[in-house]
């Protein structure tokens, strides 16, 4: 039996990172190969990001690369799926006409048969992991029912849809049997979880039935910052394996802004909810995220963000230029700054917020924290705090010399040193 090599490109945020490893599982079982190389494949499937302006750029440019390889004859098929399709399905069929095959988001059985596999119902929860075999996420819902102004997300991915509980830890069960030691919880909105199920908010619940299975670390990543249930909080503080970190997107502070976002909150009770985190839990670590340029922002405005960045004290943040998105609510309003202003306000963010990353991180000089590694290079390992999310967050140095340390296993380390993006330390025997 001659069998079918694929190359699977995924592209953009670890939600899609699971949609194609849930793929892969699938596809896998009908005895379709996945290839590491592209020149080993007959086929290029490409798992694509719609959401920013570089991610759509950086999907159009590896469907063309693609396209330019079937053009060779070095592969014989392209086809494209996720989220960039699912906004503009019909340009890029008319711009693109020899890829094979375009998919949205909620077409899985359709994305099989094209490339020869079938879907298996009793396969549901199987994921062939892209991540390395230590860490993971586990999404357990998908869509939006958010309407803020300035995100496409509802339009790509459609209404909020919790996974049922049972379902998430048949999942979660199975990745913590495959070797998983670290558990990201990832949705659009993980602050809603369980309201569609129920009426009600289940993430504490899961939560907790999620650190019982024995992951060493459980993270939680994107929680919506209305309706965000607090006791999550306590159980945060009061688990070991749950991390004390929240990533939480708040995307501006300024009232009239957050108002014009449609984002269901003000900047006092924005202030307060971060007052009331830190207080149930000292030790929480907060990221978020935040936009500049939005459509109106005046410089007083913007200058309102700056001082909000100074005494919010994230430990991690990223901001990112106001994008356009014809797709979005906020197309409608006028644009009133350039790409260049909206850059440079996005570049005074991240500067401001360098030293204060430079600060909280040098509380931990002298400390000895417990630290995931994840890559070895000689006698240096590089790994992550429990305050640290994989792929976005700051590096743990370590000095190892001649402790047997590998990737995936945990370490304590003693922090000699730090700056603002990385802390430094070696190995403390125990």
């Amino acid at each position: 039996m001659i069998q079918h090599k694929v190359f699977l490109l995924s592209l953009g945020c670890s939600k899609n990172t699971v949609d194609s490893e849930r793929l892969m599982a699938q596809a896998e079982a009908s005895g379709i190969v996945f290839t590491e190389k592209v020149d080993d494949a007959e086929t290029i499937l490409i798992n694509t990001c719609g959401f920013i302006a570089d991610a759509k750029q950086e999907s159009i440019n590896e469907t063309l690369a693609a396209i330019d390889k079937k053009a060779e004859g070095s592969i014989k098929r392209v086809y494209v799926m996720g989220c960039l399709t699912e906004l503009h399905r019909e340009e890029l069929q008319e711009e693109m006409p020899e890829v094979d095959g375009f998919f949205g988001t909620r077409e899985l059985f359709e994305v099989l048969a094209a490339i020869g596999a079938e879907y298996r119902e009793e396969l549901y929860d199987h994921r062939s992991l892209l991540t390395p075999a230590h860490y993971s996420y586990l999404k357990i819902a998908e869509g939006c029912n958010r309407a803020c102004s300035f995100c496409s997300i509802p339009r790509i991915r459609g209404r909020y849809i919790s996974q049922p509980p049972e379902q998430l830890l048949r999942e979660a069960g199975l990745l913590k049997a495959s070797g998983v030691k670290e558990l990201n919880v990832i949705a659009q909105d993980i602050s809603l979880y369980g309201y569609d199920l129920t009426g009600k908010t289940l993430l504490n619940d899961l939560v907790l039935r999620l650190s019982d299975i024995g992951f060493d670390w459980i993270r939680l990543l994107y929680a919506y910052p209305v309706n965000f249930p607090l006791e999550v909080i306590d159980t945060m503080r009061e688990r070991e394996n749950i991390c004390n970190y929240l990533d939480i997107p708040l995307q501006h502070c300024n009232s009239r802004i957050l108002k014009s976002m449609n984002r269901g909150i003000d900047k006092d009770q924005t202030v307060q909810l971060l007052e009331c985190i830190r207080e149930k839990n000292p030790d929480i670590r907060l990221r978020t995220t935040l936009i500049a340029g939005y459509p109106g922002e005046t410089r007083e405005e913007f200058e309102e963000l700056l001082e909000f960045v100074e005494t919010s004290r994230f430990d991690r943040l990223g901001c990112f230029p106001y994008f356009h998105e014809e797709h979005a609510p906020a197309y409608a309003l006028k644009e009133t700054l350039s790409t260049e202003e909206k850059q440079e306000r996005v570049a005074e963010i991240m500067e401001l917020q360098e030293q204060v990353s430079e600060e909280n991180n040098r509380v931990f000089e002298g400390a000895v924290l417990k630290v995931l590694i994840d890559q070895i290079e000689g006698d240096t390992a590089f790994g992550r705090t429990e305050y640290d999310a994989p792929e976005v967050d700051n590096d743990c140095v370590i000095t190892i010399g001649d402790t047997p340390v590998s990737v995936g296993s945990f370490c304590m380390a003693k922090i000699t040193d730090s700056d603002a993006f990385e802390l430094h330390g070696s190995v403390v025997e125990l």
